[in-house]
């Protein structure tokens, strides 16, 4: 651990007199998701400088030696290739930059739910028109919606009305939504999915 930087640090030999001489370099180490610098073992690589130049293969020493030159990373971006392929870049702006992407994503992100509205056969005009602009409201926000009828006690016999029910409303919610399931009797539930389309959610 550097002293100065508060790094992992390496020592790096110079060949060229006798006896060999060395110095302290601080390299930026991390062991996210890439081998870098000292952790490349390979006898061999295909290196990219740092402006996207293919250099041809190389041992990793002499390539770790230009990442030194250029006070940059040595960093094995495709591992599985033969020789790997490596670049050489700054390691830790480069974390940050994808952190950062990764952020990104994740705030624009929607987790798709299934909110579930019920209702009966004899559901009063106000209490469907709330209902219905709960729905509309869920299909604007990008999540699916469950519309469902209970059928109690002899209304089981006219489950016919429940299923207008729900075309009635998947129709007034045809403009943002389209019909995934149509209307389907599972005892004494009727239910139906609508997903809203992509013009909708985007709103």
């Amino acid at each position: 651990m550097c002293l100065l930087c508060g790094r992992r640090c390496v020592r790096i030999y110079f060949l060229g007199s006798c006896p060999a001489t060395y110095a302290w370099r601080c390299l930026n180490i991390a062991n996210l998701s890439h081998q870098i610098n000292e952790a490349i073992l390979d006898r061999e690589v295909r290196l990219i400088s740092d402006t996207g130049e293919q250099l041809g293969i190389m041992s990793s020493g002499a390539a770790m030696e230009i990442a030194i030159q250029k006070d940059l990373d040595l960093v094995k971006i495709v591992p599985g290739s033969n020789p790997p392929v490596c670049k050489i870049m700054d390691y830790g702006k480069f974390r940050f930059e994808q952190s950062k992407k990764e952020k990104e994503a994740k705030k624009n992100q929607h987790i798709v739910e299934v909110k579930e509205i019920r209702m009966s056969p004899g559901i009063g005009e106000n209490d469907f028109n709330v209902k219905l602009r709960n729905a509309q409201k869920f299909l604007r926000e990008g999540d699916r919606v469950k519309a469902s009828v209970r059928f109690r006690g002899r209304q089981m016999a006219h489950t016919d009305l429940g299923e207008a029910l729900l075309r009635n409303f998947a129709e007034k919610c045809s403009e943002i939504a389209a019909l995934d399931k149509p209307p389907k009797l599972e005892g004494r539930n009727m239910s139906m999915f609508l997903s809203p389309k992509q013009s909708a959610s985007n709103k």
